[in-house]
């Protein structure tokens, strides 16, 4: 499968933007759940800014965000 990083980047919603996966979605989250990590892609806006991929805190934000 031939990666399409250009078209996702158009709708990549990470701020880490010197991020070397940023765009290789497959690479993201491969690295992530190495990490044992949640990509940002994954956060709402709000949270996704903090930087904090942990499971925890996903957890905790997706629970107070119902209508997401």
């Amino acid at each position: 499968m031939e990666c399409k990083r250009d078209e996702n980047l158009l709708e990549c919603t990470c701020s880490a933007t010197t991020c070397k996966n940023r765009g290789m979605c497959c690479e993201c989250v491969r690295h992530h759940r190495e990490a044992g990590e949640i990509p940002g892609c994954f956060f709402p806006k709000s949270a996704e800014i903090k930087h904090n991929r942990s499971i925890k805190y996903f957890i905790e934000v997706m629970s107070k965000n119902k209508d997401l």
